[in-house]
């Protein structure tokens, strides 16, 4: 086990199993309890003073759904669920929670979520540490029941589509649909190979064939950079002209 503290929060309106989630807590130890409600509106005060990385989120709940409030939280605090009701575990999917347990869970299921989530972190952490700016050369994603090898050399341009991204390949008429964020994928991927420009579009560098005004073009594809995204895509210009 490493020594990475993980700080984590639990989330449900059951006092009894918001009792339970804090007891498998505190016996796991690189887990660190930071605070503990019984509504998401409660949860979205406390985490303006008290940031953590890992919500235990339950689902089901009055006034504001885990589910509703899972799509709020800041890009650095992961989720995992907790719902008796196991029709959720896509819509848990969709919004790249760590795990997902159904109620009643003992605590050899708990500490499974827990070490998923341990595993992430120290991942973060070596990138960190290694600097995200290493050239990868690979990726994989899931396609239709499968895992696909993508070389980031032939891509062109990512296309986010609400909970699924289009990769658009070199040579390739069709693109290949994943269930994926463009957010978690901005994550994975180095800026010196990828920038995102806009909120649908995150472009290969490399690939870029011309810029005219705001506009990219990759591949007879023009791609407007938005507001948002502009200053760091002027900086990569000014970094990268004569």
């Amino acid at each position: 086990m490493s020594n990475l503290k993980i700080t984590c929060g639990i989330v449900d309106d059951e006092p009894m199993a918001l009792n339970l989630v804090e007891s498998y807590v505190e016996k796991t130890p690189f887990l660190s309890l930071k605070m503990k409600c019984n509504s998401a509106i409660e949860a979205m005060e406390m985490l303006k003073s008290t940031p953590v990385d890992v919500l235990f989120l339950d689902i089901q709940m009055p006034d504001l759904s885990g589910l509703e409030f899972s799509k709020m939280l800041p890009k650095n605090t992961r989720v995992i669920f907790t719902t008796a009701f196991d029709h959720y575990a896509l819509e848990g999917f969709k919004v790249e929670a760590l795990d997902y347990l159904l109620k009643p869970f003992n605590y050899p299921e708990f500490l499974a979520a827990a070490n998923k989530a341990n595993s992430w972190f120290e991942l973060v952490k070596d990138k960190q540490k290694n600097g995200v700016s290493e050239k990868k050369e690979f990726l994989f994603v899931k396609s239709d029941y499968k895992q696909l090898r993508i070389k980031l050399a032939d891509v062109l341009y990512f296309e986010g589509l609400k909970d699924y991204i289009k990769i658009w390949l070199k040579d390739t008429p069709k693109p290949i649909l994943t269930l994926m964020s463009l957010k978690t994928l901005q994550e994975e991927l180095p800026e010196t190979q990828f920038l995102r420009v806009h909120r649908s579009f995150m472009v290969s560098l490399q690939n870029i064939e011309v810029i005219e005004r705001s506009q990219i073009i990759i591949n007879n594809q023009r791609i407007t950079v938005s507001e948002q995204y502009k200053p760091k895509f002027l900086e990569y210009i000014h970094n990268n002209s004569l």
